[in-house]
């Protein structure tokens, strides 16, 4: 893979702009996961370990290319959505309710 061409995806403008252009056709529930791991990986409580989960999990989400082309309707999203869930159920030891504040409010608009 050619790290150059995806570099520029990788980075909180990256996020940001891939949940921007991802809010009406993903849904809430890929939102929630990605702004919560997004939280965590910007904790200083969060220990090392798990921030490598968290870095695989949301350059999954941002990578363009994914196993299932975000553009499929009804379908785009899943994949970003497991892989998003898979991360959370390894890291849940380290998440802080004012970190799941964090990400409801993001998704609500507050």
């Amino acid at each position: 893979m050619d790290l150059e061409r995806y570099q520029k995806h990788y980075s909180k403008e990256g996020f940001l702009a891939k949940v921007s252009g991802a809010a009406k056709k993903a849904g809430k529930s890929v939102l929630y996961y990605a702004y919560l791991l997004f939280y965590m990986i910007t904790s200083r409580q969060v220990p090392i370990k798990y921030k490598g989960i968290i870095c695989g999990a949301l350059g999954y989400f941002i990578l363009p290319a994914d196993i299932i082309p975000d553009f499929l309707v009804g379908l785009g999203f899943t994949d970003d959505l497991a892989v998003l869930i898979m991360a959370y159920k390894a890291i849940k030891a380290a998440v802080t309710p004012e970190i799941k504040q964090r990400a409801r409010e993001r998704i609500e608009g507050k």
